[in-house]
């Protein structure tokens, strides 16, 4: 199982406010396997994004893209709000992949009901948590998925 691909999507332009948690939850992933968009929980990215001017914008969504369908499983922390993350996740449907959303209610803010709507609780699941929960939240998907 530690062979896995995973996907993490969290804002960029959007807003780097959730950092933090970005970082706890490709820490925690990576105990699962390879997280191919480790970059997005680094704090060398600021809301302007990667270095768009050196690798072009056409380039980053390809790369993403294609990471997107190498992935065994999609994690997305959906708190704050992100085109890019919407797109990813839309993406990973169409692709048939296994999703798992992360929203914290104690932001204040409503998630969007094409994602809450979208969960099937079986490929598409959607988590409201706390912080303190994360890793439980991550341990116990991750378990879940390891049996057949």
């Amino acid at each position: 199982m530690g062979d896995m691909k995973l996907y993490f999507c969290g804002s960029i332009c959007g807003g780097r406010a959730d950092l933090p948690v970005y970082q706890r939850i490709v820490k925690k992933l990576q105990t699962y396997g390879t997280v191919l968009t480790e970059h997005v929980s680094s704090s060398d990215i600021t809301e302007k994004g990667e270095d768009v001017i050196a690798i072009g914008e056409k380039a980053i969504h390809d790369r993403d893209v294609e990471w997107l369908q190498e992935s065994d499983v999609i994690v997305a922390e959906v708190t704050q709000p992100s085109l890019g993350v919407g797109y990813e996740i839309g993406r990973a449907v169409t692709m048939k992949k296994r999703i798992l959303c992360l929203f914290r209610p104690s932001s204040g803010r409503r998630l969007s009901a094409m994602i809450r709507g979208a969960a099937d609780g079986q490929m598409f699941v959607v988590r409201d948590y706390v912080e303190e929960d994360l890793e439980n939240i991550l341990e116990e998907y991750f378990r879940k998925l390891k049996k057949p």
